[in-house]
C-alpha cells in the first residue's frame, strides 16, 4: 500500500511540474493569443485542476497496479505510452476539433501528454515492481 501511494504522489508531481513546463512556459504565447477561450487567470479553478490531476494520477496507478502484469520499468513505459496516446489525441486534437485553437497548441498536447504518461509509466514501473526469481530467493 505504502509504495501505490508512493506512486500516486510521485506521479502526480511529476505531472504537475511537467503541466507548469508545457502550459506556463512552452504554450504562454499560445494562450495569450487565444486568451478570449479561457478564464481569466484570477477566475482559473486550480483546485479543481490540482484534483483532477490527482484523482487520473491515483487511476492511472491503479490501473497499472490491478492490470499490469508482470511489473517493470519497461512494461510501465509502454502502458505510459499507450496511455499517452490516448488522453493526448483526445486532448489535442479532440479538442483542435471542436474549438478554435492553433495548431501548434494541439500538436503540444498531444506530444506533451504522451511524455507525461511515459514518465508516469516509467515512475510507476519503478516504483511498483515485481522482484525476479532470483530476488525472491537470494534476496536483493
Amino acid at each position: 500500500m505504502i509504495r501505490i501511494l508512493l506512486a500516486i504522489l510521485a506521479v502526480f508531481a511529476a505531472w504537475s511540474a511537467m503541466d507548469f513546463i508545457m502550459h506556463g512556459v512552452v504554450l504562454a504565447a499560445a494562450y495569450k493569443e487565444t486568451a478570449q477561450l479561457w478564464r481569466p487567470m484570477n477566475q482559473m479553478k486550480m483546485i479543481v485542476l490540482h484534483v483532477t490531476t490527482a484523482i487520473v494520477a491515483i487511476a492511472f496507478v491503479m490501473i497499472y497496479v490491478r492490470l499490469i502484469s508482470p511489473k517493470d520499468i519497461i512494461r510501465g513505459l509502454a502502458y505510459g505510452l499507450l496511455f499517452g496516446i490516448a488522453t493526448g489525441v483526445s486532448m489535442g486534437f479532440g479538442t483542435y476539433s471542436v474549438m478554435p485553437i492553433p495548431l501548434h497548441m494541439a500538436s503540444v498536447w498531444l506530444i506533451g501528454s504522451i511524455i507525461e504518461m511515459a514518465l508516469g509509466g516509467i515512475i510507476v514501473g519503478a516504483i511498483i515492481k515485481e522482484e525476479s526469481t532470483i530476488e525472491r530467493l537470494f534476496g536483493r
